[in-house]
Order: structure tokens, then C-alpha cells, then sequence
């Protein structure tokens, strides 16, 4: 293969740079996916019996197999269900209402039904720390906007600035053919590269990058020199979401610290099973009487030995003779069981504190039933503060993909202003009607605009648009009428048989 070559003149990645950079991504991929696997698996449900002693194990895990209290659910969508983007505005735009450019950069967000499959992607980046975005065009040079999870993408970046996108890798498989394809992305050139499947997994090789680098492995990857060619965007088309990155350590996972919990609590309704299985109805024994016997009769009558009584009779039967001389009857009362449901409370509480998930998201009684509007603000504070939080690192990332859509429609000054655009978001609280109504009603005697208010109160750019065309409407309606009654009452009075009245 001949060494590609930009636009700019620049000497691009050889066939072997560019399969170095393919395995050295994969390497890193393949450890993310193992985490990322682990945590759908919570989300989904599929957890394990943890923290139980191995002698119980032995006894019981089998039997409550399958069985989960999920919290792991409840937490991300709780966050998840808060963010939406209702609309892009540009720098240039000086009203709430669409323009023209607005509106074809967010029909594109719409066409590519981008409502439903941006809320799959930030709520996997919540589940799994990321997701992606990927922003290409159609054949006919519409954008299309596909999502990738943390366990199909990769994105690198400078090493310098640690914020420019250097490469992108996406990863897929082909069941009907065996194989397994990769895309790789750089500024200027895609590289397409395929294998087949017998190559595919982690291998769990753990060894330094430099020996890795090293060594002449190419990992079955062959190079499709026809489906590759010139990154006609001229960026990295593959955009990470992160999930409230710590500086130095990467992107957070909204279920990761309630994992050894929610193995608590499982643990716990195990236990309180076995105990209900075994303890949960008060339980008798006879002291001082062996088990009764039953006598062996032969045909003609004559006592020839005595068999056990058949302990499923003996347990359902009503009626028992004791003979024995001490012959007495005990019992063990009932097992508590509340005390598990308690704890499991508590450990539900400690939940809820520790993600900011309002504890009326997570349980009834103990005061979390009919609560007023403002207190479920005040419990909702946390929740909302941390879906903000959230959303102040998604909005850089959906500027880029409207930069991406904007340069896939060729709008190269369209592209330069979304990089300053302002998203906007789903309105994070959740506030009755009552609530909004007086709000606004107290906004508008303090002088607000209209339009204003409106963007204010959670309306989508289009809405806004079509509210204050409606409202203008309105207007000319209501000045019409009121010109009509002027017209009228400034009429001279009808005239009758010839003279005025």
C-alpha cells in the first residue's frame, strides 16, 4: 500500500502505523467493555449472589438464583430521565425563536430521531462513564448520527492538550459473515480494517505498551484499501460523552458505588427467604417420646415387627397420640423478619443519600407519601444539581456533533458559530402547574419579556416559535376588533323617517 497522503501535503499513517494504532485502541476497548459489560449487567438485573459465606453458598445460591432487588435501575434513570435536548441556538440568534439556520441544524437532530437515541446515549454514559456520538453523511450528503456504547468506541486524544479529538475507533460484528470490522479515524483519512471473528475477545494479556508495541503481532487485521479513503469532514467525526469527569481520573459511573450495596441488600433478601422457608411459622417439637412406630401385622393378626411412620403424614396430620410417660409438647415461635426488611431500608436510605436520588423515588411510607409540591422540590434539590452538573459536560460534546452536522451540510460558518452555540435542555425540576403559573404570572409584573419567560419556563425553540406566532395572531385579532368599536362608536346615529334622532 502507498503511504496516503492529506490535502495538505502530510504524510498520513501507513498500513502497519495504522494497525498499531487499530490494536493498541482495541487493548484498551476490550478493558473498558469488560467494566462496561458489568455494569448494563446491574442495570439490566443480572447480578450475582456476593458477600454470602461459602458455606451458605453451598446451600442456597442456586436456589435464589435470578432473584434481584434492582436499585442499579432506579438510580440512572432517575438522572438519565432529566436530560433532553429541546433545541440549538446560535450566537448570532438574538430571539428565542428559531431561525432558519437554527432550524435546519435541528431538523438533522430530528431526522435522525435523535430525541429517542440521545436519551439511550446519555443514559449509557451514565450506566457505563460514556458513549459516542458518530456524525457521517448519506449518499446523498444528508448527516447521519449513529450512537456507539462504551464497549464499540474509542476515542483518543492529543496528548498535549488531553481535549482534541486525534483518532476515533468504532468496532462491530458481523454474525452472517464471521467477522469482525473496525473503523478508524483521523483528521484526514478513515482506515477500514476487518478480521475474522476467531481473533475477537480479551485475552487478558497483561503487559507493558512499549512490549505490546512492539511486537509484530498484527492481530489478524486486514486492511480494506478500497472501502478506505479521505476524512471528507476533515475532523474526527466520533464524539465522547462523558459522564461528570474527575480531573485525572475519567468519567463516572452513576451505579458504580451502588453496586456493593445493591449486593448487600440482595444478600439480605436472601437471607430473609431462607429464614421465611424455615422459620416463619412457629414451630412445635415433641420432647420425651420417641417417633411413633407403626406395627407390622401378618394375616393372621400377629404383631411381626414395626415400621416408621411416614413423616409427610405425621407433619400433615391433625390428631397425634403421645403413650411416653414424659411425653411433652414445645415450640419455637415464629422468626422475626423484620429485622431484615429494616435493614434493607436503611440500606435503600444510604443508597439515596449517597446518589442524590430522592428517597420518594425509592420507597413509600416513613413520611414519603403525599408530600406537597415544595417539598418535593426541596427533596428533588440534590437530583436536579447533579443533572446540571451532568449537563454542563454534555453541552460541549452536542456542540461538537452540531458541528459536525453543520460541516456534513457544508456551512462552514454555521460550523464556526455552533462551537459557541447554547443547547437547549429539558427543563431539569420537576414543578406543578400551579407553580409555573404563578411564577410566570409574577415574572411578567416584574417586567420580563414574554419570549423570554417562555424559553425560561422549558419550551423548545420551535415552541416558542409557533407560541409567538400564535400570540401575534392573537394580537391582530384583538387590535382589529378594537378598531371595529372605535369605527362604530364614532358613527353618527342611525337616521329615521328623514330626521335625526
Amino acid at each position: 500500500m502507498n503511504t496516503p497522503t492529506s490535502s495538505k501535503g502530510d504524510c498520513l499513517l501507513t498500513k502497519q502505523e495504522a494497525t498499531e494504532q487499530v490494536n493498541r485502541l482495541y487493548r484498551i476497548l476490550q478493558y473498558r467493555g469488560q467494566e462496561a459489560t458489568e455494569f448494563k449487567e446491574f442495570y439490566e438485573g443480572k447480578q450475582p449472589l456476593t458477600f454470602a459465606s461459602k458455606e451458605w453458598k453451598n446451600f442456597n445460591s442456586t436456589r435464589y438464583k435470578g432473584f434481584t432487588d434492582n436499585w442499579c435501575e432506579v438510580v440512572a434513570n432517575s438522572t438519565s430521565e432529566r436530560i433532553a435536548v429541546q433545541g440549538f441556538k446560535l450566537p448570532s440568534s438574538t430571539q428565542s425563536r428559531q431561525s432558519k439556520r437554527e432550524k435546519s441544524l435541528y431538523d438533522s437532530w430530528l431526522m435522525n430521531e435523535q430525541d429517542s437515541w440521545s436519551a439511550q446515549g446519555f443514559l449509557d454514559a451514565m450506566i457505563c462513564r460514556r458513549s459516542f456520538a458518530l456524525v457521517w453523511g448519506d449518499p446523498d450528503g444528508e448527516p447521519i448520527i449513529t450512537w456507539r456504547d462504551a464497549r464499540q468506541a474509542i476515542v483518543w486524544y492529543d496528548a498535549e492538550t488531553n481535549r482534541r479529538r486525534k483518532y476515533g475507533m468504532v468496532i462491530w460484528d458481523d454474525l452472517d459473515a464471521n467477522k469482525e470490522f473496525v473503523t478508524l479515524y483521523d483528521a484526514e483519512y478513515v482506515y477500514k480494517f476487518q478480521r475474522a471473528r476467531v481473533f475477537a475477545g480479551f485475552t487478558g494479556l497483561a503487559l507493558p505498551e512499549t512490549v505490546l508495541s512492539s511486537l509484530s503481532f498484527d492481530g489478524g487485521w486486514v486492511m480494506d484499501e478500497e472501502a478506505s479513503g479521505v476524512n471528507h469532514l476533515g475532523v474526527v467525526p466520533l464524539v465522547e460523552f462523558p459522564n461528570r469527569p474527575v480531573l485525572g481520573t475519567g468519567p463516572l459511573s452513576e451505579i458504580q458505588g451502588v453496586i456493593p450495596m445493591q449486593n448487600a441488600i440482595n444478600l439480605l433478601w436472601a437471607y430473609l427467604f431462607n429464614a421465611a422457608d424455615y422459620a416463619s411459622m412457629p414451630a412445635r417439637v415433641i420432647m420425651g417420646q420417641a417417633p411413633p412406630k407403626i406395627p407390622i401385622i401378618d394375616s393372621l393378626g400377629n404383631k411381626i415387627g414395626e415400621r416408621d411412620i411416614d413423616e409427610e403424614k405425621l407433619t400433615q396430620g391433625r390428631m397425634l397420640w403421645l403413650t411416653g410417660e414424659n411425653a411433652s409438647i414445645g415450640q419455637w415461635d415464629a422468626a422475626k423478619l423484620d429485622v431484615f426488611t429494616d435493614t434493607i431500608e436503611k440500606a435503600v436510605r444510604h443508597i439515596a443519600a449517597q446518589t442524590r436520588t430522592p428517597q420518594h423515588y425509592l420507597m413509600t411510607g416513613a413520611g414519603m407519601s403525599n408530600l406537597s409540591a415544595d417539598a418535593i422540590m426541596a427533596a428533588e434539590a440534590g437530583l436536579v444539581q447533579k443533572v446540571m452538573q451532568a449537563r454542563d459536560f454534555f453541552e460541549p460534546r452536542v456542540r461538537d456533533v452540531f458541528e459536525l452536522i453543520a460541516i456534513q451540510k457544508g456551512d462552514d460558518k454555521m460550523a464556526q458559530e455552533a462551537k459557541l452555540g447554547v443547547v437547549k435542555w429539558k427543563n431539569s425540576e420537576s414543578r406543578s402547574e400551579a407553580q409555573k403559573a404563578d411564577a410566570m404570572v409574577k415574572d411578567i409584573q416584574s417586567g420580563y419579556p414574554f419570549e423570554y419567560l417562555l424559553e425560561k419556563n422549558g419550551h423548545s425553540p420551535s415552541e416558542i416559535s409557533r407560541i409567538m406566532d400564535m400570540k401575534t395572531a392573537e394580537t391582530q385579532r384583538n387590535m382589529a376588533a378594537g378598531i371595529g368599536d372605535l369605527l362604530n362608536a364614532s358613527a353618527p346615529p342611525p337616521v329615521s323617517n328623514g330626521a335625526v334622532a
